[in-house]
């Protein structure tokens, strides 16, 4: 671990701010399956990385700042602030062959801490990012950095600072719900697999998984009593196996139809809706992955199961065909 790891953050010093840059290394790599590399990073900066009151991560989306091949990441990537702060329109302002590149990602997990105690050495707070590799050669600047990966590589992440107090970047919010629908592709796994860690036993429910290979289901640990079903795609059509899987663990209403929601047009706008109003007891789904797929889910859950859509949290986390922004 390098001098600078070592130190320790000056929070008398440091603005308190929504979110913030941590400046961290990798501190261990594991390919946990063909498609799925869990990158470790470390640095003490982590121990002013923020969570929810209960300490877990969930949902929680982060940046990832990618550094261009052969250089370093620019200095004001350290600026304390948010996006809308001028260090972020300076960084879009800089030559893009060599200002890195940003995506956003979800936390898998973030172990805090721990001090030294006894003959024990103090163990350093650790947050675990998995990245989905693709091996078809298509893989963004983003799955090129993780799949070369090593011990020691830096990096900057951007996210919530816990002295803040609210920690923003979650969305999952079943409030009362007793029974939860989580769906995804590969690329939500790493989200659902934090929320089925976080659930408490009395939750319910069915966790439908799509990746792209067998050889790709991962064990999942949880207390609730959610039913986990992992789909491989293999050459099927992206979405096909995950959809198919819907409608057979969640049925259309017998009578009553729900309202039509409104069209959303994924090809010019980013498909995400989070309900403000935390549902009551019941059903809360939470769906995320391609959004062509995500968008015919909801209007399914909403129109045909007549689901309230203030119970239906959608996140269209990348469009097939396009680059999102970061």
């Amino acid at each position: 671990m390098s001098a600078a790891m070592d130190e320790l953050v000056d929070v008398e010093a440091d603005p308190i701010r929504p979110i913030r840059a941590f400046d961290v290394r990798v501190s261990a790599v594991e390919q946990l399956t063909p498609h799925f590399r869990r990158i470790t990073f470390t640095g003490a900066d982590l121990e002013l990385f923020g969570s929810n009151a209960d300490g877990e991560t969930l949902d929680l989306r982060i940046k990832v700042m990618i550094p261009s091949p052969g250089h370093a990441l620019p200095e004001l990537l350290s600026v304390r602030g948010s996006l809308t702060d001028e260090w972020y329109q300076k960084w879009r302002s800089l030559d893009e062959s060599t200002r890195g590149v940003m995506r956003t990602y979800t936390v898998r997990s973030l172990r805090p801490a721990v001090p030294a105690d006894g003959g024990r050495s103090a163990v350093p707070a650790e947050l675990d990012i998995d990245f989905v590799l693709h091996l078809d050669g298509g893989s963004g600047p983003a799955a090129q950095w993780a799949a070369a990966a090593q011990p020691g590589d830096a990096m900057t992440l951007i996210g919530p600072c816990a002295r803040w107090g609210d920690c923003l970047g979650i969305e999952f919010a079943p409030g009362d719900a007793d029974r939860v629908l989580l769906v995804g592709d590969e690329t939500a796994v790493p989200a659902i697999a934090a929320i089925l860690s976080a659930l408490p036993a009395h939750i319910s429910g069915h966790a439908v998984l799509e990746v792209p290979t067998a050889a790709d289901f991962l064990d999942i640990p949880t207390i609730a009593n959610v039913d986990v079903r992992w789909h491989a795609r293999n050459a099927n059509p992206h979405g096909q196996a995950m959809s198919s899987a819907v409608r057979t663990v969640v049925v259309p209403a017998a009578c009553d139809r729900g309202e039509e929601p409104e069209d959303v047009d994924v090809d010019a706008t980013i498909l995400w809706e989070t309900p403000q109003k935390s549902p009551s007891q019941g059903l809360y789904a939470w769906i995320a992955g391609e959004a062509a797929t995500i968008r015919e889910l909801r209007r399914y859950l909403v129109r045909d199961v007549g689901m309230d859509r203030n119970a239906v949290a959608f996140m269209g986390y990348w469009r097939q065909g396009q680059a999102l922004p970061g």
